[in-house]
């Protein structure tokens, strides 16, 4: 696959591919804990588990809504209540694919189209297709590491996510 794709999109089909994979192992380990620890209150951004993805799930929504040219109702990086795990797990999955068939999809030069929005806290922003997808995939890992981290204080290991191991064992099979 990579030979087809030239610069920039080889990055983002790549980064995009990496983000889904890496929340499906994140979602998946989750899912071999107790549902308590999944809510447990904890010392975190996010205050537990299913609280951080679901934040993950909500900022990629939102970017979605700004590639898409549409409005969003969002007016929070986070829902007030936490919807149940295993729909964040299946919403998110759902949604990674999306951002994988779009980057795909998309040439070079749509890839650098500006896109003008709205940032939640009512700023307006400037990005590129390239750039929101970037930022996506960075986001997802940042969180993810706290993710981590809660799981640990469980304590429950759970198969790295990292991109040197999608690289090895996923990527040339894509």
């Amino acid at each position: 696959m990579t030979d087809q794709i030239n610069g920039s999109k080889a990055i983002v089909c790549m980064m995009m591919q990496y983000m889904a994979w890496a929340n499906e192992v994140m979602l998946n380990s989750v899912l071999d804990i107790p549902d308590d620890e999944i809510v447990k209150p904890r010392q975190a951004l996010f205050g537990n588990i299913a609280h951080t993805f679901n934040h993950i799930l909500v900022i990629e929504k939102v970017f979605q809504a700004h590639l898409e040219g549409k409005t969003h109702n969002f007016t929070s990086r986070n829902t007030d209540e936490t919807p149940p795990f295993l729909e964040i797990k299946e919403d998110l999955n759902q949604l990674d694919q999306y951002y994988v068939g779009l980057a795909k999809s998309m040439s070079e030069a749509e890839l650098n189209d500006k896109i003008k929005f709205k940032f939640i806290g009512g700023d307006t922003g400037i990005m590129t297709p390239m750039e929101i997808f970037l930022h996506l995939a960075n986001h997802a890992t940042y969180h993810r590491g706290f993710i981590s981290d809660m799981l640990c204080q469980v304590p429950h290991m759970c198969n790295s996510s990292d991109l040197t191991i999608f690289l090895r064992d996923v990527w040339p099979a894509a």
